[in-house]
């Protein structure tokens, strides 16, 4: 072989390497990108602080709030926001207990909020194949059949698990809320504690049903308490042990609990509680004849179970929020049908599965409201939702969450641009 065409072939292989080269560095650079590291979700209620939330931009935010606070007489306050599954901002205002200000951390009631925590347990059952909110909760083929001796009415037999959620099951909003009568029943049937669900359920079926279930929508915390029954029956466990390993464990939520009567036995975080300060002491509940704030023992508020008295922290609840939304940014512990189920819109009149309200233009509500709390939830339709609860009654009562939500509008209007691009939810 001549020396020239040594050369040649040595240059013809050298182009075929650089040809080959570049092929290999052409296709690697359309090779799939590597999947992004999963994100590690923290515990909240040990990372988060009030002054994690500190931003100049927001200190108009910070001051409106502080003169809701002032304006109302309310001692404290806790704020989460979450702008499409992240969590953007996490503050307390004011104070929880005398000398300790309200952080991310504090605990409060949650009052009727509770309603949509029990809901989402009822879903996460029909998911699993466990019951359908088309099954009777009543009557032979009834959840609860041990309950059929009790009753007379045999409407009783008519009311769904859809019925409850609904508040359709035929109850009457205008009688004694048996719920918050615990004291007055006591006297009445001669009973010497308080009564067990099991109790107050039998001594309610006794008298018949003011409508037909499905018909006439009456707000019920009765209802809420059969559900949480039928949550016991069909798993064979203690409702809150459940709900905590099923619902909110799996949701990121680790600080939920069911609440207290009295201030001696609250939780180590949780916020102290306070009425307008024209509010008289009332018999406590128990039939002790004992003389209490309303707050501590003027209800049984623990005995609300799955109808008002799940505790929780804010940031904790609004992460429970993101797990029922439909969004993908934080994985949903309920499926999407479940949640369409949960959202659907019918009319003004019918209420959703555990929330309020949720209208066709995607903004869903919940409220909460007893004796030294208001809280509220607006998901509005750009993906945003926002959380206030409170830890003082005012004389607005119920109506209270009304004010909130003319906050949160003007709130959204004037400070939205301005909320950070980050997410507490995630390391």
């Amino acid at each position: 072989m001549t020396r020239k065409r040594l050369t040649v072939l040595l240059v013809a292989a050298g182009s075929l390497a650089v040809l080959a080269a570049g092929l290999w560095l052409r296709s690697a650079s359309h090779a799939a990108p590597e999947p992004p590291a999963p994100k590690i979700p923290v515990i909240l209620n040990e990372t988060l602080t009030n002054e994690l939330s500190d931003t100049a931009d927001l200190r108009g935010l910070d001051a409106a709030v502080a003169r809701y606070l002032r304006n109302n007489h309310i001692h404290g306050a806790s704020l989460a926001i979450m702008r499409r599954d992240s969590l953007v901002y996490a503050k307390g205002y004011g104070e929880a207990d005398k000398g300790v200000p309200v952080a991310p951390n504090t605990l409060f009631r949650l009052a009727s909020v509770s309603k949509l925590i029990t809901a989402t347990g009822i879903m996460v059952l029909v998911d699993r194949g466990s019951l359908s909110i088309d099954d009777k909760v009543f009557g032979p083929d009834g959840i609860l059949k041990e309950f059929n001796d009790c009753y007379r009415d045999k409407k009783y037999e008519r009311i769904t698990v859809e019925h409850l959620l609904r508040h359709e099951g035929g109850f009457s909003s205008r009688v004694p809320d048996p719920m918050f009568s615990t004291r007055t029943l006591m006297q009445q049937h001669g009973w010497a504690l308080p009564p067990t669900p099991d109790v107050l359920l039998k001594a309610v079926l006794r008298q018949n049903l003011t409508y037909v279930p499905g018909t006439t929508p009456q707000y019920s915390n009765l209802g809420y308490l059969i559900l949480t029954l039928v949550i016991e029956k069909v798993t064979g466990r203690p409702y809150e042990e459940w709900m905590q390993e099923n619902v909110l464990h799996p949701a990121g939520c680790h600080e939920f609990h069911l609440a207290r009567n009295f201030y001696e036995g609250k939780y180590p975080t949780e916020t102290r509680y306070y009425l307008p300060s024209n509010e008289i002491a009332v018999p406590c509940y128990d039939n002790s004849g004992q003389l209490v704030e309303r707050c501590y023992g003027g209800n049984d508020i623990h005995g609300l179970l799955g109808a008002g008295a799940w505790v929780a922290s804010i940031p904790e609840l609004l992460r429970f929020v993101a797990t029922i939304d439909g969004r993908s940014e934080v994985p949903d512990i309920i499926s999407f049908d479940r949640v369409a189920d949960m959202t659907e819109w019918f009319d003004d009149q019918t209420y959703s599965l555990g929330w309020n309200d949720t209208k066709e233009t995607g903004e869903w509500t919940r409220t909460g409201s007893f004796s030294g709390t208001s809280a509220l939830i607006k998901y509005y339709p750009d993906g945003e939702c926002w959380i206030m609860v409170l830890n003082t009654s005012t004389y607005r009562g119920n109506r209270q969450s009304s004010q909130t939500g003319l906050l949160f509008h003007d709130l959204r209007r004037d400070y939205s641009r301005f909320l950070p691009h980050r997410d507490f939810f995630f390391e």
